[in-house]
This record gives structure tokens, C-alpha cells and sequence, in this order.
């Protein structure tokens, strides 16, 4: 039987390895910003022309590289970081495998410049798909310019799982977001096809931060420091109350690298417990400096996941430190056993508390029509304060005026009816009960249903109704839509805004009027008439996180999930307060509906009680 088994050309296998480093352009934007940040660069400029597809520039004043250096920087597992296994666990730079310039290389044409400060001329690189094409001396600055060309143009298959360049723009300002989040003393600049979209000076970790997303956020923030033994904790966490429903404003670093950890995040979340609404995500910068041989950045291709030696240990500081910023700035409530809230501002009484005291007429009749006789001043009564239950109010004002009032009201009481003639009356009354509406809570409408009552929940049941209100406008293609008297500007940041700009036929279509208006920010005009009175920032939020998650390519579940997300939204919200015309509009339109039973979630909107089941209650 021959051999079956053989190795790969180099360009294959550089090819294969290269898609676990080089997954998308935000991927190759990562690598090279975090190689110009080990560099010792002090200015780091990115270019970038149809969200990286076509071409990525990063131009950085670091240290650069001699001709020897650049060349070997392309060598798979060639390496300036490491010399033996065990420096992998104090590695304090971001990139050390050697694996990342070689995967660029082999999926992309690459062209590198760079220069050190004692070289007269610099080194100037060619590669395609892997293979070096030549390599002269230049004439450049100091540091290293390195541009990559149509990424996976050699493997087609890859490129066509690529994603709008809306999505792809997003993913390079996370990226760029996260490498100037954790170097606020370097300097940064961000352009996507001419246009600029960051220009952050180097300055301190809170400007770095409002830089990044906004002048707004520096009201926002609460710093948090702990340092114990074990680690130092540093950063900042946002107030509860500016918690948003889309995620993406949470960053954890540790040894100024970012990474992910879905139990740290648990840990703040307890921290903030009962201070969010539901599905609410706080905001947070946090900053953990541990030993290096403490965790290991080894476990992960790009390295965005780490392993801690003591990671309960870690859990537990970091709810502390966050619990201990929420109560120190007075964010969190704080509870006073010893007092009463409700006698807290209650006013004192100068002298000697003295019961009030009531005196009654026990000869009053009510059915009187004759004017009653006047009784001495001794009994009780007077004939000047006469009135209903012929008493005064001892130390209040006197109520003659409303006892005569009383008194003409009742004179003027017709004769009360014969029994025979109320029997006779409800003898011709309807069996049937008429409806009767009654809210529970400010979040269930109880009303009388055959030999029972039902019970519905207000607010999954208007977003049933809104839900296929706009569903059905959808299909008709006529949806209402109302202009604003005041049109609304809402700004995002620079990732949510490459997201929406994707969506904005999708919601044109749907009976928004909006316009682009400056840097990441729109105008609107004008809403769909359902959503007249609702939170258009927390539409816009709502949107986005479900364009993050979701990702539909398919245009009626798009359409049916923008419906849901607008009819949520803008539904009768738990707590708000309903007349009784209200609810029996609301009941009467939710048994309209052709799914009235069941929630957008999937969730009971109407529980019935039948007579018998109450009744077994009370057994």
C-alpha cells in the first residue's frame, strides 16, 4: 500500500494558519496596531479604504527595524519576544507567537517600509500570497509604514464570507477603540476612505474615554482603584442610570491587554444588582494589573482570552472595588434601619399634642323635613352649628355651612321605593353581568369573562397589538408616518453608527425620515406614527443590538424583527396608570388580533380563572 500521508507546501500551510489570526480586516488592523504599540511608537496613524477590503495602512514613529529584521519579521515563529518556553509566561507585549505578519503575508499583498533612527536609508519589502518579490532601500521617516492590499485575494472563498463593509468598518473601530483604550499615552488617528473618523491625542485614561465616545460621557463616568495583593484594579464604571440596552461600552484589560471573560463580567453585573433595568448593560472601563506569571495569554490565537491563576479571587475584588465606587459617589441606595422614610421629614409640634375632640347631636334626623329645634349650649349641639351628625370639630373651623348643605340635599331625597317595586326592577334585569375592567398592580387587567375572569398582562398584550398593527403595514407597503414638530438629533458612537448607516433603507421603507447630520450623528424628521410618543433613542438601541446579534440576510425576517423591536418599544409600559375606556380598548382590540394568547417571546398574555379553580382556592 503507498504512503498517504505527506506535508504541505509552505504556502498551503501558511494559508491554513493563517485563518486562525487573519479572520476578517479587523483582524490584520489589530496585529499591525498592536505591533506599532510594542514598538515604542508614541503616534500611530491608521488608513483604511473600503473597510479594509482594499487596502489597510499603519504608520507608526516607533523604533523600526533593521533590513535583517524585516525580512525574518515574515518567517513563521520568528520572534523578538521570546527565547525559551518559559517566557511565555512573563510576556508583557502583545504579539510573541511570530505568527502574525506571516499570516497577513500569505493571504494578502504587503508592502513594509521602515526605518531606524541610526540608519541612513530604510528597508522597503514586497510580498504576494507568501512569497517575498523584492527587497531595496527607501528613503523613509523613522518608524514603519506597512500597507496590505486586497486581503484574500488569493482565496476567493474567504473573501466571499466577508460581510458588508458597514459590518467590517464596525469590527476595525472595535478593534481601534480597543488598542487606544488601553494606550491612552500614545497618539492615534483613524481614517476609512478619506474620512476621519478619530484623532485622539495622547493624554490621560478619562479624556481618552471621552475622546473616544463623546464630551457626554465624562458625566458618566465613576472612578473605581483598589490595589491589594493580589492585583490592582483601576478604571472607571458608568452610573446606572445612563446603562444602555446595547452592549459594547464594556472593557476589560488586563496588563493593558484587552480580553474577554464572561465570569469578570458577571461580576460587575452583581455589583450593579438592583440598580439596572432590565436588560440594561452597564458601562465599564477596568484595568487589571497582575504579575504576568499569574495568567496565561497563551490559550488563544488572538489572545482575547486569558486564564488566571486565582480567578475566584479576581471575581471577588472586582465586585467589591465596583460596589464600594456605586456607594462611595452615592450611586447606590443606601437603607437607614433606625429611621422610619416616612416620619424622616415630618414636622415637630411646638407644645402638647391634644386628641381632636367630637361632639354629636343625638337627636339629629336627617329625614327631618321641619327645622330642627334649637338645643341648649349644654347639650352638645348649638343651633348655629347644626348640621350633618349635628357635631363640631373641636379646635378646626366650624362646618354649619356644610351641614346646611347636607341638610337640603336629603330634604329633597325622594320617598324610598316599596320592596315590590325594587324586586320588580331586578326581576327585568339582563342575566348577563356587563364587562367591568379593573387594573392590578399598573400591570394586569382583571375583568369578569363567562363563569370567571381573565387576567391579561397590559404590556405583552399592546405589543401584540402594535406588532401586528405595523406587521400588516409592512405587507401593505403603507405605513403611517408622522413628522415631528421639533426633529430629534442622536449621536452614536462611531461602531453603532457604521451599523446604521446599513440599515437606513430598511428604514426609510418602514416610515422613518431621517438624514445623516456631522460625524456619527442623524437628524429625525420624522417617525412611524406608532412610535410617536416612544423613546427614539432607545428604538435606535434597540436596532442596533439586534443587528449585532442578529444578523439576518433574509428581508421579511429582517422586517418582522424591526417590527417586534418597534412594538416593544413603543408598548404600554408596566407601571403606567390606565382609565377604564383605556383598558376595555385595549382588551377589545388585543381579542382583535390573530394571536392574542401568546407573547412576541413566546410568553402567556391572558390567564383565565375559571369559577370552579377559584372556588377550589378556598377549600
Amino acid at each position: 500500500m503507498p504512503d498517504v500521508i505527506r506535508l504541505l507546501p509552505d504556502n498551503v500551510a501558511n494559508q491554513i494558519a493563517a485563518g486562525e489570526v487573519v479572520q476578517r480586516p479587523a483582524s490584520v488592523v489589530k496585529e499591525l496596531l498592536e505591533n506599532s504599540v510594542d514598538a515604542g511608537a508614541s503616534k500611530v496613524k491608521l488608513l483604511v479604504q473600503e473597510a479594509g477590503k482594499t487596502n489597510i495602512q499603519v504608520i507608526d514613529n516607533g523604533q523600526g527595524m533593521t533590513e535583517n529584521d524585516a525580512r525574518l519579521a515574515f518567517e513563521r515563529h520568528a520572534t523578538s519576544k521570546i527565547q525559551k518556553a518559559e517566557d511565555i509566561f512573563t510576556i508583557s507585549t502583545k504579539g510573541f507567537r511570530g505568527e502574525a505578519l506571516a499570516s497577513i503575508a500569505a493571504v494578502a499583498q504587503v508592502e513594509l517600509k521602515t526605518k531606524t533612527s541610526d540608519q541612513e536609508l530604510g528597508t522597503q519589502l514586497k510580498i504576494e500570497g507568501g512569497h517575498f518579490k523584492s527587497q531595496d532601500f527607501c528613503n523613509t521617516p523613522q518608524g514603519t509604514r506597512i500597507e496590505v492590499k486586497n486581503l484574500f485575494y488569493n482565496i476567493p472563498a474567504r473573501r466571499n464570507f466577508l460581510k458588508s463593509n458597514n459590518v467590517e468598518l464596525r469590527h476595525i473601530i472595535d478593534e481601534f477603540e480597543r488598542v487606544a483604550l488601553a494606550h491612552p499615552q500614545v497618539g492615534f488617528e483613524f481614517k476609512h476612505n478619506q474620512t476621519s473618523l478619530f484623532n485622539l491625542p495622547a493624554t490621560k485614561l478619562r479624556q481618552r474615554i471621552v475622546n473616544v465616545f463623546g464630551k457626554k460621557f465624562n458625566e458618566k463616568l465613576v472612578p473605581v482603584e483598589e490595589d491589594t495583593p493580589i492585583l490592582k484594579l483601576s478604571g472607571f464604571i458608568g452610573k446606572p442610570e445612563f446603562a444602555k440596552k446595547t452592549r459594547g461600552e464594556q472593557f476589560f484589560f488586563t496588563n493593558h491587554r484587552f480580553i474577554k471573560n464572561g465570569y469578570l463580567h458577571k461580576a460587575v453585573l452583581n455589583a450593579f444588582e438592583g440598580l439596572l433595568q432590565d436588560n440594561s448593560h452597564p458601562t465599564y472601563f477596568l484595568f487589571l494589573e497582575l504579575p504576568p506569571e499569574k495568567i496565561d495569554v497563551n490559550i488563544h490565537p488572538t489572545k482575547t482570552e486569558i486564564k488566571f491563576e486565582d480567578e475566584k479571587a479576581v471575581y471577588s475584588i472586582i465586585r467589591t472595588a465596583v460596589k464600594h465606587a456605586l456607594g462611595q459617589y452615592n450611586i447606590a441606595p443606601t437603607l437607614d434601619f433606625e429611621t422610619e422614610a416616612q416620619f424622616r421629614n415630618s414636622p415637630q409640634p411646638s407644645g402638647p399634642v391634644k386628641p381632636p375632640q367630637i361632639t354629636v347631636d343625638p337627636t339629629f334626623n336627617p329625614f327631618e323635613t321641619a327645622s330642627p329645634k334649637k338645643k341648649p349650649s349644654g347639650d352638645g349641639g348649638s343651633g348655629t352649628n347644626a348640621g350633618f351628625g349635628r357635631g363640631s370639630y373641636q379646635g378646626g373651623a366650624p362646618v354649619s355651612r356644610q351641614s346646611q348643605q347636607w341638610e337640603s340635599l336629603l330634604s329633597n331625597l325622594p320617598e324610598v321605593e316599596k320592596t315590590e317595586q325594587v324586586q320588580a326592577k331586578f326581576d327585568d334585569a339582563p342575566s348577563a353581568p356587563a364587562k367591568q375592567y379593573l387594573q392590578i398592580g399598573k400591570k394586569y387587567i382583571l375583568t369578569n369573562h363567562g363563569e370567571g375572569m381573565i387576567l391579561i398582562h397590559q404590556n405583552r398584550a399592546h405589543e401584540r397589538i402594535l406588532f401586528e398593527r405595523i406587521s400588516n403595514a409592512i405587507a401593505s407597503q403603507n405605513i403611517p408616518s408622522q413628522q415631528l414638530l421639533f426633529p430629534q438629533n442622536l449621536k452614536f458612537t462611531p461602531g453603532d453608527f457604521a451599523l446604521l448607516q446599513g440599515l437606513l433603507p430598511k428604514l426609510t421603507e418602514l416610515g422613518f425620515d431621517l438624514d445623516e447630520f456631522g460625524k456619527q450623528e442623524l437628524i429625525v424628521q420624522g417617525v412611524p406614527l406608532y412610535l410617536e410618543n416612544a423613546s427614539l433613542q432607545a428604538v435606535f438601541e434597540e436596532l442596533i443590538e439586534d443587528e449585532k446579534n442578529h444578523k439576518s440576510q433574509d428581508r421579511k425576517e429582517q422586517s418582522e424583527k424591526m417590527a417586534q423591536i418597534m412594538a416593544k418599544v413603543a408598548a404600554i409600559r408596566t407601571g403606567t396608570v390606565l382609565e377604564p375606556s383605556a383598558l376595555a380598548k385595549l382588551v377589545d382590540e388585543l381579542f382583535a388580533c390573530k394571536s392574542p394568547y401568546v407573547s412576541l417571546n413566546g410568553k402567556a398574555v391572558v390567564v383565565n380563572l375559571k369559577l370552579n379553580d377559584i372556588d377550589k382556592s378556598f377549600h
